[in-house]
């Protein structure tokens, strides 16, 4: 895949495990721990689970073809565990692609499709 279609791709995996994750955290912990109602917590975090897997292998195909250093793709791979952390990162990732250059390093680095 070219870094035009990961783009995309990327973004809306950020989107998905963001809200999942915000989802899980903010509503279904609360609901199971404070109303004794486990429910939502197994699908959401079934859900978040999976999302968050289709999200790992769209960050490091992004990651390869552009050229990060291993900290950067890691650091965007936290985003995903982090409640609110992933809108930033997509934000910051976003901008930085298009300008071909790594999400967190000050040098320019070139993204080859």
């Amino acid at each position: 895949m070219t870094i035009e279609k990961l783009l995309p791709a990327y973004r809306v995996a950020a989107w998905v495990t963001g809200i999942g994750l915000v989802i899980l955290v903010f509503v279904a912990m609360p609901l199971k721990y404070f109303f004794g109602q486990p429910l939502l917590v197994a699908i959401v975090g079934m859900a978040h689970g999976f999302l968050y897997m289709a999200y790992i292998v769209i960050t490091l195909l992004l990651a390869e073809r552009c050229r990060w250093r291993p900290i950067d793709a890691l650091v965007i791979l936290a985003c995903g565990t982090i409640p609110l952390a992933s809108f930033f990162a997509e934000r910051r990732v976003t901008a930085r692609v298009r300008e071909q250059r790594s999400p967190f390093a000050s040098a320019w680095l070139v993204c080859f499709s």
